[in-house]
């Protein structure tokens, strides 16, 4: 089983888009039976709280579910559980990698677009404060197949 954790800021926009992204990633190609995928915040401001709206209204039209998500800050037991911890933009790095136990754990932490050679370093900006709740999508949507097929072949 491989454990995948996505990681933003209040766990209301990106990360949960990438969860609901990832999981009809794998249910598509009969992999479910492999992967466990959840999402996280670095923040507790959001605690709690579902999906925004504009991700909830990008998710539906997408037929991604959100049902039974909420916001939940990440804990040292998340760090020991991930195998991958995909973030959003360098901040989440940062402050992932100040908050992660052992040295083991900071090799799990990856910004997402990086599975892209021509994208690494590149961020995907919030939506809560760009209200571009498709463009989030779409950055998402051309970066987690790749994230899928390295994870398969173990070569990230």
């Amino acid at each position: 089983m491989t454990n995948v954790l996505f990681v933003c800021l209040g766990n209301i926009c990106r990360s949960p888009m990438a969860e609901a992204l990832f999981k009809k990633l794998v249910a598509d190609r009969g992999l479910a039976d492999h992967y466990t995928i959840e999402s996280r915040a670095t923040s507790t401001e959001e605690r709690g709280n579902p999906p925004h709206p504009g991700a909830q209204k990008t998710m539906t039209a997408h037929g991604l579910s959100f049902a039974g998500m909420h916001s939940e800050p990440i804990s040292a037991a998340d760090f020991d559980w991930a195998d991958y911890i995909i973030t959003m933009d360098s901040q989440n790095v940062f402050n992932l990698r100040r908050m992660a136990p052992s040295e083991a754990d900071q090799r799990k932490i990856h910004l997402c677009m990086d599975i892209l050679p021509d994208h690494v370093g590149q961020e995907i900006p919030d939506p809560w404060y760009t209200h571009r709740f498709e463009a989030t999508y779409d950055a998402l949507a051309s970066t987690l197949p790749k994230w899928l097929s390295a994870m398969q072949t173990k070569s990230v």
